[in-house]
Parts: structure tokens; C-alpha cells; sequence
């Protein structure tokens, strides 16, 4: 019995470390088109880890202007908002969990929806693509597809 459920938690885990990693943004094969589209940054690297049922998320972005900006947020995937501190277009977000590959955060704003972002990992796990829609508060349309590389 004591090997069964040893089994069921590394299978448990092993269906969600694919999110796991750190993964840099390769803007050569993204595609911005929120308006007005902002320039791609110098470079963009996220770590995301497990957090309590959920994923933690600690992003460094460089720029095109070469300003360091850093963000960090955690969430737990039951649909509850979390507060997101230092993304000027963001006040919360909430986890959806799709399937194994997949998982959607939902952003929010005065707690009105203003984008939907749905990670896909890769069969091989080597890549992820983040495609984001909706509308920022102030009114900019989202309609971006960022493909990231695992490191």
C-alpha cells in the first residue's frame, strides 16, 4: 500500500513539472499585436515554481528602453484572485488549470476580467507559448503570442 501511494504522488507530480523551469521569452518567434504594440524587450526570463496547489511566478524583463523590471506573484489553481503587485495593469489573478500541458491566467483589473492568458507546454516540454487576449482598463486592445524557450 505504502509503495502505491509513494507512486500516485510522483505521478501527480510529474504531470504538473512541466510547468516547472525556467523558460526565456525568444521574441524572434513571438508576435505582438496589442495596440499599440510595444516594442520586444531586450529579454525576458521567468522562473516558475510550485507554490501551494498553485504556481509562483518571478519574471525579470529587460526592456527595449533597457529599464530592469521585476515581478513576482503566486497563485493557487482554484479559480480565486491573487493580488499582483508591480504590474501597473494588473490588480489580481486567477489560475485555471486546462489539462496537463495547459493553464489559463486570468487577469484583473478593479476586479473587472481584462485579459485571459493560456500557457500550452510542449509535448517535449522544451517550449512554451503564452497566447494573450483581452483589453487593458485604459482601453488597449491584447492580442499577443509569446513563445518562450526552456533553459
Amino acid at each position: 500500500m505504502a509503495g502505491f501511494v509513494v507512486l500516485a504522488n510522483l505521478t501527480l507530480l510529474g504531470q504538473s513539472e512541466v510547468w516547472f523551469g525556467t523558460w526565456k521569452l525568444n521574441p524572434a518567434k513571438s508576435a505582438y499585436v496589442t495596440d499599440p504594440s510595444p516594442p520586444p524587450g531586450q529579454h525576458t526570463i521567468t522562473r516558475v515554481e510550485p507554490w501551494e496547489g498553485g504556481l509562483m511566478y518571478r519574471t525579470e524583463t529587460v526592456t527595449a528602453r533597457g529599464e530592469v523590471r521585476h515581478t513576482e506573484w503566486t497563485a493557487r489553481f482554484d479559480g480565486n484572485d491573487y493580488p499582483v503587485k508591480g504590474v501597473p495593469t494588473v490588480d489580481s489573478y486567477a489560475l485555471k488549470r486546462i489539462d496537463d500541458h495547459t493553464y489559463e491566467v486570468i487577469a484583473k483589473k478593479g476586479g473587472k476580467i481584462t485579459t485571459v492568458s493560456r500557457s500550452v507546454i510542449s509535448a517535449d516540454g522544451r517550449s512554451r507559448v503564452v497566447t494573450q487576449s483581452g483589453q487593458h482598463a485604459d482601453g488597449k486592445k491584447v492580442s499577443n503570442v509569446l513563445f518562450f524557450e526552456r533553459q
